[in-house]
């Protein structure tokens, strides 16, 4: 994911530079590609132990490659646009497009194969959905109207509002009934006797954890995990003992 991001500056930041948009706009893929690199190799390092010397090493080549790519395009497509030739400026957005979209769409593989919003921090969904917003804002604002520039940022924000949709149709919508739920035995406990109301509980308690377990298990190898992707196992916990 955190490649695909990192690949999806370099078209767009031809894009936005050769269609003259504003300097937020021009500075802003720029930065998205470093930052993806930068976690790109810190996922290497903490989750598969790479040296810093190997982490460094394979960063350093392939931000030089892009921004060399990026700084080639730039010059000759704004050559080509002199020269009446626009397709290759559609090209690039459309790339930036697809690119984004991978990133965000490998996520929905697995809300749709798990049941579940997991390994993603809805901080962040929200975080990157704002940037969005604040870019689709400042293209509307651009002296001319850029319908490719907005389809480029509105398609990313739409797939990161349908995470949050998944989020709450999967975890909040079962979170709420089981708390409602356990609020409504609380009260029929409270006229049936305690042992009820302890046999009750256990029973909430036992689904909230096979719940628990069936979504932190064959956790998405991602840095943006959640605290329940992390929590151990049964099965794992059992290994341990």
């Amino acid at each position: 994911m955190m490649l695909l991001w990192a690949s999806a500056g370099v078209p767009l930041g031809v894009y936005n530079i050769v269609e003259n948009f504003n300097v937020g706009l021009r500075i802003q893929p720029q930065i998205l590609t470093f930052l993806s690199l930068v976690t790109w190799a810190q996922c290497k390092y903490y989750s598969y132990a790479w040296p810093w010397r190997k982490t460094i090493g394979a960063m350093l080549p392939i931000s030089l490659l892009m921004g060399g790519v990026e700084a080639g395009l730039v010059f000759g497509l704004r050559r080509a646009k002199e020269d009446g030739v626009s397709w290759p400026v559609t090209l690039m957005a459309v790339l930036a497009a697809v690119l984004l979209c991978a990133g965000v769409g490998r996520h929905y593989w697995d809300i749709w194969k798990m049941r579940t919003v997991r390994g993603i921090s809805f901080l962040f969904v929200g975080i990157d959905a704002l940037g969005d917003l604040t870019s689709l804002i400042s293209v509307l604002f651009q002296p001319k109207r850029d319908v490719v520039g907005m389809v480029i940022y509105g398609s990313e924000l739409a797939l990161w509002l349908g995470v949050f949709a998944c989020g709450g149709y999967f975890n909040f919508r079962p979170w709420l009934g089981g708390r409602v739920e356990r609020c409504r035995r609380g009260g029929l406990d409270g006229e049936s006797g305690e042992d009820d109301g302890a046999i009750g509980e256990a029973t909430t308690t036992e689904l909230e954890d096979a719940n628990m377990r069936r979504r932190s298990s064959a956790s998405s190898r991602t840095v943006f995990r959640t605290a329940s992707a992390s929590a151990p196992t049964e099965e794992e916990s059992n290994g341990q003992r």
